[in-house]
C-alpha cells in the first residue's frame, strides 16, 4: 500500500511540473505546450518565437564558440554571453602585462575592441524535416551498415542544402533515429572582445561554489560580431563593420519576482532521457567515479602550480576550467542518480514496457537484448575512460599520441606523396601550440600519476604487452610510487618534443625508427594502439548494437503513450525552455530565496583568497551604495543572481532568460548540485537554472568599468 501511494504521489509530482521539463524545437513547438505557456506568462506570438520569412527571437539566438549560447542585445551586434563562454578568449588577448583575466576589459570605443582569434558565432537560418529522404535510404538496415549510408545521406542532403551558399548545415537525429531535421547556418568570424569583467566577479566562487546555490558569480563577457560593407560574413579585417542583425533583445530593468514566466533560447549540448537501467548502471558504478578520480589527479597537480605563479595561473587557466567544471558535474550525478533511485525508476518503467511489448514482436525481448550487450561491454569500459582522462590527460601523451598521423605517413605503403611532408607541417603547428599552453612541472606529475594509477587500477589482461615489465626492469617495484616519478622524469628528459634541436633534426630527415623510439611517443603509442586494436572495437559494437535497441525501444515507447507531450533529447540543436522564478526548500529546515544581492558577495569576501577576493573598486562601490538605475527596489540592493525552474544542460551557458515580452532578464550559466541528474533524469521537485540577473550584468559594465558606451548601445525597459 505505501509503495502504491509513493508512485501514486511521484506521478502526480511529475504532472505539476511536466510544464517546466522539456527541451522543445521551437521549429515544431506544438500547439498544447504554447497554451502552456502562455498559461504561466507569454505574451509572444509563435510566430514571434521562431519565422523563417519575418524577423523573431530565434534571430537573436547564437551559436557562440564551439558550445555555448550568445545572444544579440543591439543594432551594432553585440552579443552577451557567460564569461567562462569567453575565458579562452579573454585569456587568449591577456598577457602578464595586460592581465584581463585578472583586471577585466571594458572597451570604451570601437576601436579598443580586440580581436578574438579562432572565434565564431553561428545564426541559425532554417530548419527543416528530412526524415522521409533518410528513411528512404535507410529502411531495414541495421549497425554498421545503417551507420555507414547514413553518413552518406546526411552528407548528401547537406551539399544539396548549401550549394552556391556559404551557409553550412548539418542532419541531427531527433528521438534516438525515430526523425531527422536538417539544421542551415550562417557563420561569422571576425569577432571581437568589447568587455569582460574581472575574474573575481566573472568566477567568483570558483570551484568552490561551482553548481551551488547561493551563486554570487557575475557569470557574463560581451562581444561584437563584425561583417563586410555588405553585412556578409568576411574574416577579420580592419574595413569590417558592425553587423546589423535581423532581430536583438531589449534589455529589461524590471527584475523578477516569485512566480514570474522565464524564458530560455539556446543550444543545449546533450542529454539522454530516455537512457535504460542497464545505462544509468553502468555510469554510476564505473564510468563516472573513473572520470572524478582521474580528472582529481589532473586538477591537483595543476592547482599547485597554478596558486602560486600569476603567469602559470594564466597559462594553465582555461584547461584547468574545463577539466574542474565536469569534475564536479561527474561527481554530483552520480550521488543524485543513486540518492533518488533513478536506476529503479527506469526498471519500473522498463518493466511497464515488457508488459505492453508482449505480442508485438518489434519491441519483444528488447530490454533482454541490452542486458546481453551490456554484459559484454562493462569489463572493458573502465579502459576506456582510463585512456580517455587518465593516460592522455598528460598534455605531453595526448601530443605525442597526435604524432601517429607522422607514423602512418612514414610506415603505410600507398600514401601519397606528399602525406609526409602534410603530416610534419600539421605535427610543427601542433608542437607550437602545444608549447605554449605545456606547463612540464605539473604535467610530469600528471603522467607519472596516471600511467600508475592504469597499472593499479585496469586489469593485467589489458595493460600493453611489455609496458610495465619495461618500466620494472629499468625503474624498480611497480608497487613503489617513487618508479613512476622517475620513469616520467626520464621520459620528460629524454624526448625530443622538448628539443628544439632534435626536432629540427627530425623535421628535416624524418624516419619512422627515430619517431617510434622516442619515449613520450612510444609511450602514449603502446597505450593508444592497444586500446585501438583490441578494445575500441567492442565499443563501436557496443555503440552500434546500442544505437539499434535505443531507436526500437524510442519508438515502442512513443507508441505505448501517444498522448505524452513528447520532446527530443538536447544535441546542440536550438531549443526553448519555460518555467517560472521558484525559491526551493533542498533538505530539512533548509530554505533557498530565488534571488541573492551583494550583501551575499560581501559576505562571502575573502581578501586574497584564490576564489572569494574582490576588487578595491567594487567593495568600495558597495559601501556606498552606488547601484545606479539597477538597483533592485524591494530588497534595496543588487540582485546579483536568480533561480528558474528551467529545463537546461551544457550548451546552454550563456542562454538568454527572458520575461513574457521576449526582454533580457538575465545570463543562464549554470545548474543546482541537487539536480545533477539531469542529464539522464529531470528532477521535477529540486531542479533549478541558476542565472546572473541582467541589472547586475549592466551595474558591472557601467559603474564598475565605465563603459556607458556600451550601455547607451542598448534598449533599455525600465
Amino acid at each position: 500500500m505505501k509503495r502504491s501511494l509513493m508512485i501514486f504521489f511521484l506521478l502526480l509530482a511529475m504532472q505539476w511540473a511536466k510544464a517546466d521539463e522539456g527541451m522543445w524545437l521551437p521549429y515544431l513547438l506544438g500547439q498544447q505546450v504554447y497554451n502552456d505557456m502562455v498559461k504561466k506568462g507569454l505574451k509572444l506570438t509563435k510566430e514571434q518565437l521562431y519565422s523563417i520569412n519575418k524577423a523573431s527571437l530565434k534571430d537573436a539566438i547564437i551559436i557562440f564558440g564551439g558550445g555555448c549560447t550568445g545572444e544579440i542585445v543591439s543594432s551594432q551586434g553585440l552579443i552577451f554571453t557567460n564569461h567562462h563562454c569567453g575565458y579562452d578568449a579573454i585569456a587568449g588577448a591577456s598577457t602578464v602585462a595586460h592581465n584581463y583575466l585578472k583586471d577585466g576589459f571594458f572597451a570604451k570605443t570601437r576601436q579598443q575592441e580586440i580581436p578574438a582569434a579562432r572565434l565564431s558565432v553561428q545564426f541559425l537560418v532554417k530548419v527543416e524535416d528530412v526524415t522521409e529522404q533518410v528513411n528512404d535510404t535507410l529502411e531495414g538496415l541495421s549497425g554498421q551498415e545503417r551507420l555507414r549510408l547514413q553518413q552518406q545521406v546526411f552528407a548528401d542532403i547537406v551539399k544539396k542544402a548549401v550549394d552556391s551558399t556559404d551557409y553550412e548545415a548539418k542532419v541531427l537525429p531527433m528521438f534516438k533515429g525515430n526523425q531527422f531535421l536538417l539544421f542551415v547556418y550562417q557563420r561569422y568570424k571576425d569577432i571581437r572582445l568589447v568587455a569582460a569583467p574581472p575574474e573575481s566577479i566573472g568566477k567568483f566562487g570558483g570551484d568552490t561554489d561551482n553548481w551551488e546555490w547561493p551563486r554570487h558569480t557575475g557569470d557574463f563577457s560581451v562581444f561584437r560580431v563584425y561583417a563586410d560593407k555588405n553585412g556578409q560574413p568576411a574574416e577579420y579585417s580592419a574595413d569590417n563593420v558592425p553587423l546589423k542583425p535581423k532581430y536583438f533583445l531589449p534589455v529589461s530593468l524590471k527584475g523578477v519576482k516569485e512566480n514570474d514566466y522565464a524564458m530560455l533560447f539556446g543550444y543545449p549540448g546533450s542529454t539522454n532521457r530516455y537512457e535504460t537501467s542497464y545505462g544509468v548502471n553502468l555510469k554510476t558504478s564505473v564510468e563516472n567515479p573513473a572520470i572524478v578520480h582521474l580528472r582529481d589527479i589532473r586538477l591537483k597537480y595543476m592547482f599547485e602550480r597554478m596558486k602560486n605563479d600569476p603567469a602559470i595561473k594564466l597559462k594553465l587557466a582555461s584547461a584547468y576550467a574545463r577539466i574542474a567544471n565536469y569534475w564536479k558535474f561527474f561527481d554530483g550525478e552520480t550521488r543524485q542518480l543513486l540518492k533518488y533511485n533513478v536506476e529503479e525508476q527506469k526498471r519500473e518503467q522498463e518493466a511497464a514496457f515488457e508488459k505492453w511489448a508482449q505480442g508485438k514482436p518489434a519491441y519483444q525481448g528488447l530490454l533482454k537484448d541490452y542486458a546481453k550487450i551490456y554484459e559484454e561491454w562493462r569489463p572493458y569500459a573502465k579502459h576506456r575512460i582510463y585512456i580517455n582522462e587518465g593516460i592522455l590527460g598528460s598534455p605531453l601523451a595526448a601530443f605525442a599520441a597526435s604524432l601517429q598521423a607522422v607514423e602512418k605517413a612514414l610506415t603505410q605503403p600507398g600514401m601519397p606523396a606528399d602525406a609526409v611532408q602534410k603530416s610534419l607541417q600539421a605535427a610543427d603547428k601542433a608542437r607550437k601550440a602545444f608549447l605554449e599552453d605545456e606547463d612540464q612541472p605539473s604535467d610530469q606529475k600528471i603522467l607519472a600519476a596516471t600511467c600508475q594509477q592504469f597499472y593499479t587500477d585496469i586489469a593485467p589482461a589489458q595493460h600493453p604487452i611489455g609496458f610495465y615489465d619495461a618500466v620494472k626492469a629499468k625503474f624498480g617495484n611497480l608497487k613503489d610510487d617513487n618508479t613512476f616519478r622517475l620513469w616520467a622524469a626520464a621520459l620528460m628528459h629524454s624526448t625530443f618534443i622538448f628539443n628544439d634541436e632534435k626536432w629540427a633534426a627530425f623535421m628535416a630527415h624524418p624516419d619512422a625508427v627515430t619517431l617510434q623510439t622516442d619515449p613520450a611517443f612510444a609511450y602514449a603509442s603502446a597505450f593508444v594502439k592497444n586500446y585501438t586494436g583490441k578494445y575500441l572495437p567492442l565499443h563501436t559494437r557496443f555503440v552500434l548494437q546500442n544505437n539499434d535497441l535505443d531507436r526500437a525501444y524510442m519508438k515502442g515507447l512513443m507508441e505505448m503513450s501517444p498522448g505524452k507531450k513528447w520532446y527530443p533529447d538536447a544535441n546542440f540543436s536550438m531549443r526553448l525552455t519555460y518555467g517560472q522564478v521558484k525559491p526551493y526548500e533542498p533538505r530539512d529546515a533548509v530554505h533557498y530565496d530565488y534571488v541573492c544581492t551583494m550583501a551575499g558577495v560581501m559576505e562571502k569576501y575573502k581578501p586574497g583568497d584564490y576564489e572569494f577576493d574582490l576588487p578595491e573598486k567594487y567593495i568600495d562601490l558597495y559601501r556606498k551604495k552606488d547601484f545606479g538605475p539597477y538597483k533592485d527596489a524591494k530588497r534595496n540592493d543588487m540582485v546579483v543572481c536568480f533561480i528558474t525552474t528551467n529545463d537546461i544542460t551544457g550548451g546552454n551557458s550563456g542562454s538568454p532568460v527572458l520575461n513574457g515580452n521576449g526582454e533580457l532578464i538575465g545570463l543562464a550559466f549554470d545548474g543546482n548540485y541537487e539536480a545533477l541528474s539531469h542529464k539522464i533524469q529531470f528532477d521535477q521537485v529540486y531542479n533549478r537554472t541558476i542565472c546572473v540577473d541582467i541589472r547586475y550584468v549592466l551595474w558591472c559594465i557601467d559603474k564598475l568599468g565605465g563603459a556607458t558606451n556600451i550601455i547607451n548601445e542598448l534598449k533599455i525597459v525600465k
